[in-house]
């Protein structure tokens, strides 16, 4: 057996990869319930229906376990996000991607989900920032590519330093869900997609003259 590389995949390899993704599965099952990322690790091994020995020789702690589940959310979204933007042009690009990320959860069961995640971010953030930050690494990378795209094609400045704008657009856009709340609380509007779309791309566009 090999994998998407090419290379050879043991048996115990996959039974090692199929233990690991049954604890992510289990995590994300009760995030969907509740919301919350407050449960223990007793309480993901007694759903996946393993033992604390079996989780801790994947796992060191729940804050990698759900960093494994939030890298794993995060490749399949980009990849996918990244499907929906190719042969746009810059602007239009940003605009699709912002639009996609900021897209209000289809079912209670995700909107809990998202919510659990995206409040526990600035937490892994603080406790394992390197290992977030790889995580983040593959949107930061969609970004930094869509912003030179509009850079060669004329449309944004091209006196922007990619790496840096690209992650303070991330950052921006990351923070949808809470800024949706918050700005209903403090005007009355939620801030939606369109909003941070227009915040980004003032810094970007290029202006005649």
């Amino acid at each position: 057996m090999a994998n998407a590389n090419g290379r050879a995949v043991t048996p115990g390899r996959v039974d090692s990869e199929a233990r690991a993704a049954r604890f992510m599965k289990s995590a994300l099952t009760i995030l969907g319930e509740t919301g919350r990322t407050d449960f223990t690790v007793l309480e993901v091994v007694e759903r996946s229906k393993t033992s604390l020995r079996s989780f801790y020789q994947h796992f060191s702690t729940k804050d990698e376990l759900l960093l494994a589940l939030i890298e794993r959310i995060m490749a399949e979204s980009t990849q996918h996000w990244r499907a929906q933007t190719d042969g746009l042009g810059g602007v239009e690009a940003l605009r699709v991607l912002i639009d996609r990320i900021c897209t209000p959860a289809e079912s209670s069961t995700q909107d809990r989900v998202n919510r659990g995640l995206t409040f526990y971010n600035d937490h892994l953030s603080e406790s394992l920032p390197q290992d977030y930050a790889r995580v983040l690494a593959p949107l930061h990378r969609l970004i930094g590519d869509i912003i030179g795209r509009g850079i060669a094609e004329g449309t944004f400045r091209d006196d922007i330093d990619v790496d840096s704008t690209a992650a303070l657009i991330m950052q921006n856009v990351l923070g949808a869900m809470r800024l949706r709340v918050l700005g209903a609380e403090l005007n009355g509007v939620p801030i939606e997609g369109g909003h941070i779309f227009e915040f980004c791309s003032r810094s970007l566009v290029a202006h005649p003259g």
